[in-house]
């Protein structure tokens, strides 16, 4: 390989999971709306068919691939048809996740709802990691970005959140490894922290939500758009920089300090 296809940048392609709503559909939306041909893969096939609606004249460079990415044989065949349609890959959005079990005290969570957790935010981001990995490994021109979304949550916890909070905790050390484990080959990966974007998962954060001195208060959140445009700027870094870790948060909320 020469010194100049070593340092070519990977094209303007990307995965992003859980693209069929909030998060993941304003990330899609974003980068479509920028030049990027985007592979979008979530369970629901009409949820991306509503995203990919979003997208106007761009939906031409989208492709929806119905996956649940608990299952290793369903990323694999996710990534092939990315690669197929639109050649060497230059990002993953590792951005599917779900909260199941919050408001549950520890001691009644059952452990089915906390096993549904670890395998849809921490297995299944793994198994997305991993193939992007080997994709990236293996193309020419080598390399691309991972950006993991994490949460505030990764930081400071919830009451009554123990599952999504571990996975999320875990999701920093999945994103450290990958960030270590990449260099050699120009594999880039930082991680977003997301506190309180408003989406269908947040809407209990207006309408009140427990604190931790047992209060039920309303939260302020932010535009999802201001998310969206905070990853595309992680994502357009060449792969000689990389934000590893970034926090995007309404400003109001209580994070900062004691409550």
């Amino acid at each position: 390989m020469t010194d100049a296809q070593q340092n070519a940048e990977p094209g303007r392609t990307a995965v992003v999971t859980g693209g069929g709503s909030g998060i993941g559909r304003a990330v899609a939306l974003e980068l479509l709306a920028h030049g990027w041909s985007v592979t979008l893969a979530g369970r629901h096939g009409g949820r991306l068919e509503e995203t990919v609606a979003l997208a106007g004249e761009a939906a031409g460079r989208a492709l929806m691939v119905p996956t649940d990415v608990t299952r290793p044989e369903e990323v694999r065949a996710l990534f092939a048809s990315a690669a197929e349609r639109f050649g060497p890959l230059g990002l993953l959005f590792n951005n599917a996740g779900i909260f199941g079990g919050g408001g549950v005290p520890v001691e009644e969570l059952a452990y089915e709802t906390w096993r549904e957790v670890v395998e849809v935010n921490l297995n299944g981001a793994f198994l997305c990691a991993q193939t992007a990995f080997r994709h990236f490994k293996e193309q020419r021109p080598q390399g691309g970005r991972i950006i993991n979304n994490g949460s505030v949550s990764a930081h400071t916890p919830r009451p009554h959140s123990i599952a999504y909070t571990a996975t999320k905790h875990a999701m920093t050390g999945l994103t450290k490894s990958l960030s270590l484990d990449g260099r050699p080959y120009r594999i880039a990966c930082g991680q977003i922290d997301i506190g309180n974007a408003a989406t269908d998962m947040t809407d209990r954060m207006r309408a009140g939500i427990l604190q931790a001195d047992g209060s039920v208060r309303s939260e302020p959140v932010m535009d999802v758009a201001d998310v969206a445009r905070t990853v595309r700027h992680m994502a357009e870094l060449p792969l000689d920089a990389n934000v590893q870790f970034a926090t995007v948060m309404a400003s109001g909320m209580p994070y900062i300090g004691r409550g």
